[in-house]
């Protein structure tokens, strides 16, 4: 028999696996990967429009993750907070490469196009207000 407690840190870990079942369950295999490549669509809208906006894309978006810088470390964190005051989406901070960036997960099934957009417009609005 198989001890959990033999092959895993804690105990109470959760059964991860199941949510990826339930998904495949629900959305099948094309499900799946349709919602993948949007979300990486997704990321890169927001990349190609921060990059437009004259920010920083720091990573070379090639799945849901963007890193964008919008000036020096201080900048970017006071943007950070703005963003998060202000509510429209959730983005958090983040060290990369020594650098403090904003970073950028797209991952709920539920993001539209039009989510993305209103996102993208509020980040650059906050920016800008706080250049």
């Amino acid at each position: 028999t198989r001890d959990p407690a033999n092959f895993t840190p804690e105990l109470s870990r959760r059964a991860r696996g199941i949510e990826v079942w339930a998904a495949l369950h629900t959305l099948g295999r094309s499900g799946l990967a349709d919602l993948v490549e949007r979300t990486c669509r997704y990321a890169v809208r927001f990349a190609e429009g921060l990059r437009a906006a004259g920010y920083t894309i720091l990573n070379e978006v090639m799945f849901n993750q963007v890193l964008v810088t919008f000036g020096d470390d201080e900048r970017t964190r006071r943007v950070i907070a703005g963003i998060q005051r202000d509510g429209t989406c959730w983005c958090g901070g983040t060290t990369w490469q020594g650098q403090t960036a904003m970073r950028i997960s797209v991952s709920s099934w539920a993001t539209t196009d039009a989510d993305v957009e209103r996102s993208l417009q509020a980040m650059i609005r906050v920016a800008s207000e706080l250049a």
